[in-house]
């Protein structure tokens, strides 16, 4: 039996999908999911096949989910987005539904899962995701798994960024969280006006740096407000004098 979770805030879109369901016997549901959240702890739970994934819901977003996801299953997009996300989708291989959603869109949709029986190719899906993360919601929050919960940084809260081999750490007065995202990726989706790539291993937060002070040769260090020195680059030095005007 194919096992099927269904991740939509909308009790009765639930229902529609259940109710399309039933012409597949061997799809079978094995949790109904309000949100993201839920929608990450029944994913590691029951390991599905496929999911039908909402886009905008509370809490977190279905991109939200999904990069929170290590071994993500089959998806199927249910969304009412707009027609630049819709694109985006095609041109990845990813199926979605456009709400409301006709019955026979719905069977196509699953007949074009089924011929594969294989989830979307990680760099696929990894294309979607960024694709997707300028939208103004995923810029001003960064979402992080630590252990079994999910955490919501809003942006403004990073102090900065550091390389962690093929992740970062995400550092904030709270404390510091992985994330599985690459420097290049922040440097180019984070605001320019706020954030500034200083070294080849660190994003800095303009607003956290007090001063810069000279360093070994064509290198510089910035001071936070936290106390914490990062190496500054040549190369960076020049980003940074640029962005503060001086």
């Amino acid at each position: 039996m194919t096992k099927v979770v269904l991740i939509d805030d909308e009790p009765l879109s639930r229902e529609i999908v259940k109710a399309y369901l039933r012409a597949f016997p061997d799809l079978e549901v094995v949790q109904e999911c309000n949100d993201g959240f839920e929608g990450v702890k029944a994913i590691q739970q029951h390991q599905p096949d496929l999911i039908f994934l909402d886009i905008q819901m509370p809490k977190i977003n279905g991109f939200e989910m999904l990069e929170l996801i290590d071994q993500k299953p089959s998806v199927i997009f249910i969304t009412a987005y707009d027609s630049f996300a819709i694109k985006a989708f095609e041109a990845n291989a990813v199926d979605y539904l456009l709400k409301p959603v006709p019955e026979d869109r719905f069977h196509q949709a699953v007949l074009k899962w089924k011929s594969k029986l294989a989830p979307a190719a990680p760099d696929q899906m990894e294309k979607v995701l960024n694709s997707m993360a300028t939208a103004t919601a995923q810029q001003n929050r960064i979402v992080v798994k630590t252990g079994n919960k999910v955490k919501i940084i809003p942006v403004h809260e990073v102090q900065y960024i550091e390389a962690n081999d093929d992740f970062v750490n995400i550092v904030t007065a709270e404390g510091t969280f992985l994330k599985n995202k690459t420097m290049q990726f922040y440097e180019q989706t984070l605001d320019a006006q706020q954030f500034v790539r200083i070294h080849r291993s660190y994003i800095a937060h303009v607003g956290q740096i007090t001063r810069i002070e000279p360093y070994q040769k064509e290198t510089h260090l910035a001071i936070l407000r936290n106390g914490k020195q990062l190496p500054v680059s040549k190369t960076g030095y020049v980003r940074l004098k640029e962005m503060l005007g001086i």
